[in-house]
């Protein structure tokens, strides 16, 4: 258990709050920059181009939906593109207003929209149907770091957090976290960063070896 509890400590820090978003402070604007920028986790890029965009902004103010919807879709395609998601800029522009609009004329909050959730699978729901495209990886990002507010929520592992627990043969994380003394978030969180590097290295021996290989 040693090891994984320092890789716990190595790779642990969850995502939000490595960008700076305090969500167990538990205020509703902490909980929306969480959701724009899981948004843009969930695509398949380099999480340093996800918190570059993410970075781009919040230098424009662009972190609540009233300012997004105000800068309208032409402003948020020039933000992600400047942060690197060109290839992705207005499916992604577009799927974040559509969020904005229907969580604000729906819910009015996302605190709003837990509260009217039956429970965790109604709160995936509920989530999905705010814009078209957020699928499984986009909820299940969201989750796992707000339950460090929503105590009463479950996250479903997303593919690298399967990866990662697969390595270490966890079929819970909930239960080894406790086991560990560490916040499930945090095990969660170490285990993803594992896996998506050790895919990386794999990817780029994958494509060094073709580049080597004789034609």
């Amino acid at each position: 258990m040693e090891d994984l509890r320092e890789l716990v400590r190595k790779l642990g820090k969850p995502y939000s709050e490595v960008l700076g978003i305090r969500i167990k402070n538990k205020e509703e604007r902490e909980f929306f920059k969480w959701f724009l920028a899981s948004l843009l986790f969930s695509k398949p890029l380099r999480e340093e181009t996800a918190m570059k965009t993410y970075r781009a902004f919040e230098e424009e103010e662009l972190l609540d939906p009233d300012s997004l919807l105000r800068a309208g879709w032409a402003k948020v395609v020039e933000v992600l593109d400047r942060g690197g998601y060109v290839r992705y800029d207005f499916s992604t522009a577009t799927k974040i207003l559509e969020a904005a609009k229907n969580l604000k004329e729906k819910y009015g909050s996302l605190s709003s929209l837990h509260e009217s959730s039956k429970d965790s699978e109604d709160l995936e729901i509920k989530i999905k149907e705010l814009a078209k495209g957020i699928g499984n990886t986009t909820v299940s990002i969201f989750l796992r770091d707000m339950r460090m507010a929503w105590d009463d929520v479950r996250d479903k592992p997303t593919p690298l957090l399967r990866s990662g627990m697969e390595l270490y043969g966890i079929t819970d994380c909930d239960l080894t976290a406790k086991r560990l003394g560490v916040e499930p978030v945090e095990l969660e969180t170490a285990l993803t960063r594992l896996a998506k590097e050790i895919k990386r290295k794999s990817k780029r021996k994958r494509k060094t070896s073709r580049t080597m290989s004789p034609s």
